[in-house]
């Protein structure tokens, strides 16, 4: 690329309203009377477009699912389970439910990722099928409070196995010492996307199998310690057991969340190679292989350490590697530290493509849909979700957020497959490559709508604060995007803001092909 005229960064054009934009996209006021997004077309070469290139294949499409579903959550979530339902055959019973219903709901994403072939994932689909306002909504939760405290608590997962082994089991790890360590892994990834796409699904990739090793060890060690006569723990396995509804349904959100992030990859359908066919079979190899994969490695947790160990762990895979292993435990935190930050880099290079998706639409400033002009990559939108990742770090009650939203988000998530059946009904002859059968999206929102009624009665605080966290987002919303007369000094204003990151990030609008 060294050899290749690019613009300088004054020739970096601003957008101007209306250009390209649907009728609701000039929210957040771009300037006036600036010069058209023509003039960088025309000093980037026609053969390098300024606009992220198709890198992604049916390998890199596995290894990003599997990327952010193989986070942290099984080598530490499975406690979740156990404590609500009490029982070792209970917990096995909602692992498989929990896989079983997320696979399910990617049946659903496989058809409208390839009926609606456009890159941001749930925020494409609401907008496509019910609007702008709840499209904003979803947008709204997701970038002030799902992605950036995910982020955070993803760093701080990372940075509490990296850090752990340097102090005594008695000694707490500093939270200074903690939230600097995951700043500067976020920030590396953060880099290390918007620096090269290519390097970044390398390292995925490779951290992929890592993750899976991971993973078949540890069952791999349980199949061996039942082998050995140690099958005391599935004795009357449903002695006990918890019935309450609203405690089940508690049981199934924490194995739902391991499961979480099967419908990544719907963020970046663009950057796929043949989406329609590497979408579909990415979520076909995956789904089956997470579940089978998650329900062995809690049967062997099962095997070898008890409901009562289970919930007085920390972290169970590492609890579960010091009985087993002995003096070699130590390999345990190390493959779920690797897990972890493999999962993060997915989830902030994911994430970034619904930042981008939305500010294309209209729904976040412009500057937030500008791509840099040599990397080919949208580092506005990577740099905005790595600030907000920070400023979470110094949040101490950064658990406490995303328990509040996580109804929220289940219930978007809800809507994004009721717009299977919406299409259905409206559009009936929309072109689908990809046609589930009608019973799966039912039975997906039926389940969703269980799993988001229960916790009303069970958690109405924490619910409650979740929708007030939404319902902000609806001042902004006319705010920036109905309020579309806003005045000069404004517009002057935000336009020279876009100027000066379109120079610090050598960045221009996408063009179109």
């Amino acid at each position: 690329m060294a050899s290749k005229d690019l613009p300088s960064p004054s020739e970096i054009a601003l957008i101007t309203p209306g250009s390209e934009q649907p009728p609701t996209a000039m929210g957040f006021g771009e300037a006036p009377n600036n010069r058209s997004s023509a003039d960088s077309a025309a000093a980037a070469p026609a053969a390098e477009k300024v606009q992220m290139k198709k890198q992604l294949g049916l390998l890199e499409g596995v290894a990003i699912i599997l990327g952010i579903i193989f986070g942290s959550g099984i080598f530490i979530s499975p406690k979740g389970v156990i404590r609500e339902v009490e029982a070792v055959g209970t917990s096995l019973v909602i692992w498989i439910l929990s896989g079983l219903l997320s696979m399910i709901g990617a049946l659903c994403y496989a058809e409208l990722g390839t009926c609606i072939p456009k890159s941001g994932g749930d925020y494409a689909y609401i907008y496509e099928a019910f609007g702008s306002l709840p499209a904003f909504l979803y947008l709204w939760d997701a970038m002030m409070i799902f992605v950036p405290t995910t982020n955070a608590i993803m760093g701080l997962t990372v940075a509490s196995y990296v850090l752990q082994p340097f102090f005594p089991e008695e000694c707490k790890i500093p939270d200074g010492a903690l939230q600097l360590l995951a700043a500067v892994m976020i920030c590396f990834l953060t880099f290390l996307n918007s620096y090269s796409m290519k390097a970044t699904t390398k390292m995925q990739n490779v951290i992929m199998f890592t993750k899976v090793a991971a993973l078949v060890l540890i069952i791999i060690l349980g199949l061996v310690w039942m082998a050995m006569g140690n099958v005391e723990n599935f004795n009357k396995p449903f002695d006990n057991s918890e019935t309450d509804p609203g405690k089940l349904s508690v049981a199934f959100y924490s194995g739902i969340f391991s499961y979480a992030g099967w419908n990544y990859l719907n963020f970046m359908t663009e950057e796929l190679r043949d989406p329609y066919k590497n979408l579909p079979r990415a979520i076909y190899i995956s789904l089956p292989l997470v579940t089978a994969i998650y329900v062995l490695a809690n049967l062997s947790y099962l095997a070898v350490l008890t409901p009562q160990q289970m919930v007085a762990s920390e972290a169970i895979a590492v609890t579960f590697g010091k009985k087993v292993l002995g003096v070699w435990s130590l390999i345990i935190p190390i493959l779920v530290a690797v897990s972890a930050f493999g999962g993060l880099s997915v989830h902030i290079m994911a994430s970034s493509r619904m930042c981008f998706v939305g500010a294309r639409n209209g729904h976040m400033p412009s500057l937030l849909s500008h791509i840099s002009i040599d990397k080919y990559t949208p580092t506005p939108s990577l740099v905005f979700l790595c600030a907000l990742s920070i400023v979470m770090l110094l949040v101490s009650d950064v658990y406490v957020l995303i328990t509040y939203s996580s109804i929220v988000e289940s219930f978007f998530i809800m809507l994004s497959v009721s717009a299977v059946l919406w299409f259905r009904y409206k559009r009936p002859n929309m072109e689908r490559p990809i046609k589930v059968p009608l019973w799966v999206p039912i039975v997906f929102v039926i389940i969703c709508a269980f799993l988001i009624i229960v916790p009303c009665y069970v958690a109405p605080y924490e619910v409650g604060m979740g929708v007030l966290i939404t319902v902000i987002g609806i001042p902004f919303y006319y705010a920036g995007i109905v309020w579309q007369n806003k005045p000069i000094w404004l517009q002057n204003a935000i336009g020279k803001v876009t100027l000066t990151f379109q120079k610090l990030f050598m960045s221009a609008k996408e063009e179109k092909d």
